[in-house]
């Protein structure tokens, strides 16, 4: 396909418009079949009359026969020839209008039962096909949430007859509730087994800290000390990052105005300490968009795209540039930076945990991998989107969308 060219795909009729067409159709066939036998009836009945012509003859009165002339059996056989045309063009008269009449009428009564037919049809396919609707924006409802998770609770609940729509509503719903249940129980292990690894960690931490705090300690001991710590912060933020997408996968119920002008701000002189340290410059334009929501999980988002560019730039002299701004009805919040080229291909693949560009499965000191699958999660709690796309000089454009405080703000 040529740039610039779009491909129109053609619009289907629906399957109650399908179904009215086929009834009406039908009607209309059986109809022209009826109408066409009762024409050929009708003409074998009329051609079976033809015209009848009494003749009179001489007879004998009294035992004298009654003279008839030459001259007179000629004009007796001219009108007899005259009267059997006239009969011949009365009944061709006759013929052609009953036939006119018939076919005429009956194609206006054919048409008017056809259009009546295909309205009851209409009526009939809407009224057959209303549970088949209700499945179907059920499903949207579903299909629509901002999470894969959200919407699973609601059921079709179809009260009828036991036919085959109504057991294939009670198929949904059996569905419904047991990816409801599979996805509530990984949530819950998600969050237990954060909970229960965070302790050791804990632990492991405090006695690497007691442990290089010793007098005696040697400079071995301490260098040990140092790599242990660095694994342990890992860990501590890969569990950090589990228990972040977790909690961003569930619904956000008590929302609140929150300014992205301040959280940029905010996060901004946070990540300073680690810019420097990459010799990266972070630039901010920061004017006022109002959301509603989390604010801590609207703060983890700018800091997540925030450090996300400020670790995978091109080192010093790479830039990271944020903005937020308000357009129309939502709040934008953009993230760029310099950095290396990144294949358009590979950019759906980042959103998805523990993927990082280049590596399938990498936890390193720059991350866990979790970064932009908790921004995209965050958003969409949020009922926002999130999208990514390629710079041309190399690094990433990130662009996150949530509707203002005034659209989603509780009343």
């Amino acid at each position: 396909m040529r740039p610039g060219i779009a491909l129109i795909r053609p619009r289907h009729l629906s399957l109650r418009a399908r179904l009215t067409l086929t009834y009406g159709g039908l009607f209309l066939v059986a109809g022209l079949v009826l109408l066409g036998v009762t024409y050929a009836l009708f003409d074998q009945q009329l051609a079976r009359g033809g015209p009848q012509v009494l003749t009179k003859t001489g007879v004998i009165r009294d035992g004298s026969p009654e003279e008839v002339t030459e001259q007179s059996a000629r004009e007796q056989a001219k009108a007899m020839g005259d009267l059997d045309a006239w009969a011949r063009r009365q009944r061709a008269d006759m013929h052609e209008a009953a036939t006119a009449s018939l076919v005429t009428q009956g194609s206006i009564a054919l048409l008017v039962a056809g259009g009546v037919a295909a309205g009851l049809g209409w009526l009939i396919a809407g009224r057959v096909l209303a549970p088949l609707d209700r499945v179907t924006e059920t499903a949207r409802r579903i299909a629509g949430a901002p999470a894969a998770d959200r919407g699973l609770h609601e059921r079709i609940a179809l009260h009828g007859p036991d036919d085959e729509v109504k057991r294939l509503a009670d198929t949904f719903d059996t569905m419904l509730e047991r990816l409801d249940r599979s996805f509530d129980g990984q949530r819950r292990f998600v969050a237990n087994a954060s909970h229960e690894l965070r302790t050791p960690l804990t632990l492991g931490r405090a006695l690497v800290e007691v442990a290089m705090h010793r007098a005696d300690a040697s400079p071995d001991v301490l260098r040990l000390g140092e790599t242990l710590l660095e694994i342990n912060l890992r860990h501590e933020r890969l569990i950090t990052g589990l228990l972040l997408l977790a909690r961003s996968e569930s619904e956000i119920t008590d929302r609140a105005p929150v300014d992205l002008a301040d959280v940029v701000g905010h996060v901004a002189v946070q990540t300073v300490a680690e810019a420097d340290a990459a010799g990266v410059t972070v630039r901010t334009e920061a004017a006022e968009a109002v959301t509603a929501g989390d604010a801590l999980l609207l703060e983890r988002v700018v800091q997540n795209l925030v450090e996300n560019g400020i670790r995978h730039n091109s080192g010093p002299g790479g830039w990271v540039r944020v903005a937020c701004r308000a357009d129309g009805a939502n709040a934008v919040l953009e993230v760029g930076n310099s950095g290396p080229a990144v294949p358009p291909h590979q950019v759906p693949a980042l959103f998805e945990p523990f993927r990082r560009l280049g590596s399938d499965r990498v936890i390193t000191s720059g991350g866990a991998g979790l970064g932009l699958s908790i921004v995209r999660s965050i958003a969409r709690a949020h009922g926002g989107t999130v999208t990514a796309r390629p710079r041309t000089g190399g690094g990433l454009q990130v662009t996150v969308t949530l509707p203002s405080s005034q659209v989603t703000a509780p009343v």
